[in-house]
């Protein structure tokens, strides 16, 4: 596998665009994703019980073959009754009829504002000039990567390419998500194009666990969106075998799928509200990959911690706290902790106990952008990482003011 420059336009066969069409006051606020052929589609949405109306179309529409797909921002169609679920179908119906499918075959995603109606003459008029202006070229990518922004500050995209059986194989992506993120299925849209033909259990099955481990182990502040959405299509066009389960292909392209989720999982994580710092969490040792996830997720959502990495203060008692409460078996007395960065690293707990150590290296090491909390629990093997960002002053003016 190799890292490419690259997108959502890159693998063959796909086609994309982003405009300004005038639910946003200025920035682009409408993308679409095309095909030339139809796709295989696997999906994962959030486990909010408030789920937008994009997310419970595509939910029941994502078991057909897909040919393109149509995101708006500034805008979330939720909270918005059986109106929103006409609103998405009419979209679905509009992509439709200029690219000669079924509306069955056509997703949607909405991303922004809640408990207000579509536009629809302005969607419709928008989904016309993205159209108009699809292309496969890398800037058209980067255009509905931008557009699919809400109050992100950079776009989102990664690409690689690897060898199935002779045959080479793209896979791009793009991704949003600063805000409302919290683990299981955290407040993004994320879409995914593969030229690669695979099965559609396999399809799932990879994507499911690449999600698990990426988009579900990231968060910024604890709250989890209405229209959380990762799409994947794969169209089959580099011709390669189809890649079924128990296969060195499959194992090849999951591993590939993961790496493309877990770069835009840490991407929206390091984009977070306001944020200065990455935060991961590393936990390792533990008696179960359940315990790890829990203990990892855990530290990376506790607010506490995450001001007292944005004031470089080594409360490492607050991790440990959080790991307390977030449902792992774990034995306090056998847990060590350590901090990382850039700049070093430095030993803060070892086996339950307090280590005196240098503030002001711990200081220097917690000013770094990437900051790594090292948990030894001594219980096990398994292990688990989970990103987030600290919390500053800046994501309450954010939030205090977003309808605005």
């Amino acid at each position: 596998m190799k890292v490419i420059k690259g997108g959502i336009t890159s693998p063959k066969g796909f086609k994309a665009s982003g405009v300004h069409a005038g639910i946003k006051k200025q920035k682009k606020d409408m993308a679409i994703i095309i095909s030339d052929s139809l796709c295989a589609a696997a999906g994962c949405f959030t486990t909010n019980r408030v789920k937008a109306a994009p997310v419970l179309y595509d939910m029941e529409k994502i078991k057909n073959p897909i040919k393109g797909v149509v995101v708006n921002s500034g805008n979330a169609n939720a909270c918005t009754g059986e109106q929103g679920m006409r609103d998405a179908e009419e979209t679905a119906d509009t992509m439709a009829g200029l690219i000669g499918c079924g509306g069955e075959n056509i997703l949607v995603a909405s991303t922004g504002v809640i408990g207000v109606n579509l536009p629809m003459d302005i969607i419709k008029e928008g989904i016309k000039t993205c159209h108009s202006i699809a292309g496969s070229d890398f800037e058209s990518g980067e255009a509905a990567a931008e557009a699919i922004m809400t109050t992100d500050t950079v776009k989102k995209t990664i690409c690689v390419q690897l060898d199935i059986n002779g045959r080479t194989v793209t896979i791009g992506g793009a991704a949003k998500g600063c805000g409302m993120i919290n683990p299981n299925m955290a407040t993004m849209l994320c879409f995914i194009t593969t030229d690669g033909a695979i099965s559609d259990k396999a399809f799932k099955k990879a994507l499911d666990a690449a999600v698990t481990d990426s988009f579900n182990m990231i968060s910024v502040d604890g709250d989890m969106s209405t229209n959380d959405s990762v799409i994947a299509l794969a169209n089959g066009m580099a011709e390669n075998e189809e890649i079924t389960e128990g296969t060195k292909a499959y194992d090849d392209f999951a591993e590939a799928l993961f790496y493309i989720c877990r770069e835009l999982a840490i991407k929206c994580a390091a984009d977070g509200e306001g944020a200065t710092k990455l935060i991961e969490a590393h936990v390792y040792n533990a008696a179960t990959k359940k315990d790890a996830r829990l203990m990892a997720r855990s530290i990376v959502s506790s607010n506490l911690f995450k001001a007292a990495i944005f004031g470089s203060d080594a409360n490492w008692g607050r991790a440990l706290c959080a790991m307390g409460y977030s449902g792992a078996d774990f034995d306090p007395l056998g847990v060590s902790l350590s901090f990382a960065s850039e700049n070093g690293s430095i030993a803060v707990m070892e086996k339950g106990r307090p280590i005196v150590f240098d503030e002001e290296l711990a200081k220097k090491i917690l000013s770094a952008d990437k900051i790594t909390v090292e948990t030894d629990i001594s219980d096990g093997s398994e292990e688990a990482r989970a990103w987030g960002c600290d919390l500053t002053y800046d994501y309450v003016k954010i939030n205090g003011d977003y309808r605005s």
